[in-house]
């Protein structure tokens, strides 16, 4: 276990001590899909719901879940974040939402869970809001596509 950094030698849980790495420009990129009926998607896409803007609302939630990733995910930092964005695009062929978010920050590590984090909430509340007309939803995909700055490095999703 001498690789994870969550892990302390003696087998237990601890934050990782960041003071001593440099502050760097940190930005994650990571995203989801909602699978959904064909007809929920144009519903979706219609952004007029009994709820409200599906679309709009998965959004905010998405921004508002990054800001709090350290009250909801064990041992991650609390960050101040320079930039949330969350994005949702269909996909008419997959009859799918695809949900982005890209996360930045100044500091001393990454925003990788944050991304996923943002990510996760969308796709989630895309769920709660269209769930009424569709319950056989499915989201699948969530993942980091990107990441730049720190000291392991940039990583790129193969193919992406």
């Amino acid at each position: 276990m001498s690789g994870l950094t969550h892990i302390g030698p003696d087998g237990r849980a601890r934050m990782v001590d960041v003071g001593d790495k440099d502050v760097t420009e940190r930005v994650a990129l990571a995203h989801g899909r909602v699978h959904m009926q064909p007809e929920t998607l144009q519903l979706a896409i219609g952004r007029d719901t009994r709820k409200g803007d599906p679309i709009a609302i998965a959004e905010l939630a998405g921004i508002m879940a990054a800001k709090r990733t350290s009250d909801l995910i064990p041992l991650c930092h609390p960050l101040p974040l320079s930039s949330v964005k969350v994005e949702i695009e269909p996909d008419t062929e997959a009859n799918a939402l695809i949900v982005t978010a890209r996360v930045k920050t100044s500091g001393r590590t990454g925003v990788e869970m944050e991304a996923l984090t943002a990510v996760s909430a969308a796709c989630l509340t895309l769920y709660d809001m269209l769930k009424a007309v569709d319950k056989a939803m499915r989201i699948d995909a969530v993942e980091l596509l990107q990441k730049t700055g720190g000291k392991s490095g940039d990583y790129r999703k193969a193919g992406t």
